[in-house]
């Protein structure tokens, strides 16, 4: 478990990596849009994230969320650097169309521990008798489109250049229930493994948490 100092530094190296970077290749890439005062200089960027608007100001790189203007967790400001970065080194490389699992990125494997944790067993315990509350929760909170995996899947993009299909199999009298979540292969060349762990996780969360309303 990364301890909250871990989080800190990584933030930091992360800042000064991003800020010796240009800010227009830095959106190109990343589907952020830039946002200028009335001199025309750029002072922050827009990102959907998990369907929630965040500004980033430029190049002091704060993040707030855009409606409720409260600050962003420090593990998701994380991620977001990651992105950022990520996105500006592969370039116009973007997604492939071809969805794999967690256990297939690179170093999947050393991971699936984590990834089980954070993200499919608390989806499939959430929803493994009930898929199609998942597609529908999916729908409302992010706007997500259905799949064509499973019994039930939904793609959720989650952010601008990297989409996520949760799937989930109905169980019958041979077999329990069965989930997984799938990634564009391309993903691995934006955010490094843990990161995608994380990301899964907190796609995951705010599903199982209306589960029961």
């Amino acid at each position: 478990m990364a301890r909250i100092d871990d989080f800190v530094l990584a933030r930091e190296l992360s800042k000064k990596e991003l800020a010796g970077k240009d800010i227009n290749s830095i959106a190109l890439f990343s589907g952020a849009s830039l946002n200028k005062d009335i001199e025309g200089h750029i002072k922050t960027l827009s990102l959907r994230f998990l369907e929630r608007g965040v500004t980033i100001s430029w190049p002091e790189l704060e993040f707030s969320y855009n409606v409720s203007k409260d600050e962003v967790p420090i593990q998701q400001q994380v991620l977001l650097l990651h992105y950022l970065n990520g996105a500006f080194n592969a370039g116009a490389a973007g997604a492939k169309d071809e969805w794999i699992s967690f256990q297939d990125l690179p170093e999947g494997r050393f991971y699936m521990d984590a990834f089980i944790k954070r993200a499919k067993s608390p989806l499939l315990g959430a929803f493994g008798n009930d898929p199609k509350r998942m597609a529908e929760l999916a729908s409302k909170i992010y706007n997500a489109s259905p799949g064509s995996f499973g019994d039930y899947s939904v793609m959720i993009k989650a952010l601008p250049m990297i989409p996520v299909v949760l799937v989930l199999w109905q169980g019958d009298d041979e077999f329990p229930p069965d989930g997984n979540i799938l990634f564009d292969r391309g993903i691995s060349e934006i955010l490094p493994v843990e990161d995608i762990a994380w990301l899964a996780g907190m796609t995951v969360y705010p599903l199982v948490g209306m589960a029961d309303e």
